[in-house]
Parts: C-alpha cells; sequence; structure tokens
C-alpha cells in the first residue's frame, strides 16, 4: 500500500511561491535578453545619473559622502521601490488563471513576484560592488546591518502598496493610470539628486512625508557617519513599514476573494 504524506499549510504556500517563482523566471527567459536586461537596465541608469551628478557637482563630496555611491544609494531605493511595486499591483491579475488550483491563493504569487525583483536588485548590487573593486574603488559602509533592514523596509512597503493597488485592479482597471502618475515624481522628490540639507529647515515639511526619502537619507548615514543624520527618523520608516503592511493585509483579507472571481 503506498505510503501518503501529508504536508503541512506551511509547506504548501512554500511549494507554491517557489513555483511561480520558476514561472517567473521563465517567462522572463522567453526572449534572448530577457532576464539578463532586467539586471542591465538598472545598472546603464544608475551609471548615467551617477556620471550626471558627478559632473554637475565637479567630482566633489556631497556632504561628506562620494557622489558615486551617494548616488546609488538614492536610485538603487527608487528602482527597487517602482519594480518592486509595479510587479506586486500585477501579479494578481497575470496569475488568474493559476487561482483554479486549490492551493494557489494571490498572496503567493504577489510574494513570489516581489521576491524575484527583490534577488534581481541584490543581484544588481553585488555587480556594482564588483565593478567597484575591479576599478579599485573603496567601498566604505559603517552600518551593514542598518542598510539591509533599511533596504527590506523599502521592499516591503512597495510590495504592501503593491497588494493594495492589486485588489483595487481588479475592480478598477483605470486606476493604474494613477499608479504611474504617483511613481513618476518619486525620482524628483526622494532625496536622488539632493541631500536632504540642501534644502531649507522650513521646506522639510514638502517631502518628509515620503518615507524613501528617510530610507535613503538613513541609509548614506548608515554608509557614511559623516554626511549627517538630519530632519530623517528610523521611527518615521519603522512606523509607515508596520501601518502598510497591516493596511495592505487588511484589505487583501477582505477583498481577495472577491478580486479573483471578478
Amino acid at each position: 500500500m503506498a505510503l501518503v504524506r501529508k504536508r503541512s499549510t506551511l509547506k504548501i504556500w512554500g511549494d507554491v511561491i517557489f513555483a511561480i517563482f520558476l514561472r517567473e523566471i521563465k517567462s522572463q527567459s522567453t526572449d534572448k535578453i530577457g532576464i539578463v536586461w532586467s539586471v542591465v537596465s538598472p545598472l546603464i541608469m544608475i551609471g548615467g545619473m551617477t556620471a550626471m551628478r558627478t559632473y554637475l557637482s565637479g567630482g566633489k563630496d556631497v556632504h561628506g559622502m562620494p557622489t558615486l555611491f551617494f548616488m546609488v544609494y538614492g536610485m538603487f531605493y527608487v528602482q527597487l521601490f517602482i519594480g518592486t511595486l509595479v510587479k506586486a499591483s500585477g501579479a494578481i491579475i497575470k496569475n488568474k488563471p493559476l487561482y483554479a488550483f486549490r492551493q494557489v491563493q494571490p498572496i503567493s504569487s504577489i510574494f513570489a513576484i516581489s521576491g524575484f525583483e527583490l534577488l534581481v536588485k541584490l543581484f544588481v548590487m553585488i555587480i556594482i560592488a564588483i565593478v567597484c573593486l575591479f576599478l579599485k574603488i573603496d567601498i566604505y559602509i559603517n552600518d551593514p546591518i542598518s542598510i539591509i533592514f533599511n533596504f527590506l523596509k523599502v521592499w516591503l512597503i512597495a510590495m504592501s502598496i503593491g497588494i493594495v493597488f492589486g485588489i483595487t485592479y481588479c475592480f478598477i482597471p483605470e486606476l493604474k493610470k494613477v499608479q504611474i502618475l504617483l511613481t513618476k515624481p518619486l525620482f524628483f522628490i526622494s532625496g536622488i539628486f539632493f541631500s536632504l540639507q540642501d534644502i531649507p529647515q522650513q521646506y522639510w515639511s514638502y517631502v518628509n512625508w515620503n518615507p524613501l526619502l528617510h530610507a535613503i537619507e538613513l541609509t548614506r548615514y548608515a554608509a557614511y557617519p559623516a554626511y549627517g543624520e538630519v530632519g530623517v527618523s528610523y521611527f518615521y520608516l519603522d512606523c509607515f513599514t508596520l501601518l502598510s503592511v497591516f493596511f495592505a493585509l487588511a484589505c487583501y483579507h477582505i477583498g481577495w476573494k472577491q478580486a479573483i472571481s471578478r
């Protein structure tokens, strides 16, 4: 008599996420430069923007921090946020045929696709580090633990907002246009090209609501303490992360069944 093994709910969930993760890799590999381009494209943008900022600043440091790493941290975080948000928000509709299987739920596809985006961005950072070592550019990180946690917080915020958008897309597809309008200004209000210290203090309230700005500035400070921790706080970033995750999970719990049935 054949032995039937029962899998726990957590094991089934993990297997489903892994299967969707592999499916995402396969879908990215349908053309010759699919996965390669997902890595090369951020590198090109980071390189171009860094070269522009270095030229405009005359090669000088930005508040005690090399211009190269000043730009890399800013560009990397914004790309991580936008990439994860776009992938997470489209995950539910993209994998809708899979929900015919009882074991597959929308949250699994969101985690799998967001996780793929996270790994791509990690690979981009590894390539940047290798290039810096090859060019003999010193990499200095004073507090790597804080940088890792800031990185994960940005990813969680992006995925949480993506879950909310993904649920609402099933009811109102036109909201994709709203998402595009909301994400485009992030390149200008998240401190990629400037430091919060460059803005007069009376205007900080206009940009200080942005958690991405807090994450970027705190990461720069964690890497180079001479940069300074001015106008930003871990408390705000942590609270925003927790509230985003709670709100996203609440929205998902309330509306996922109605969303996939439409």
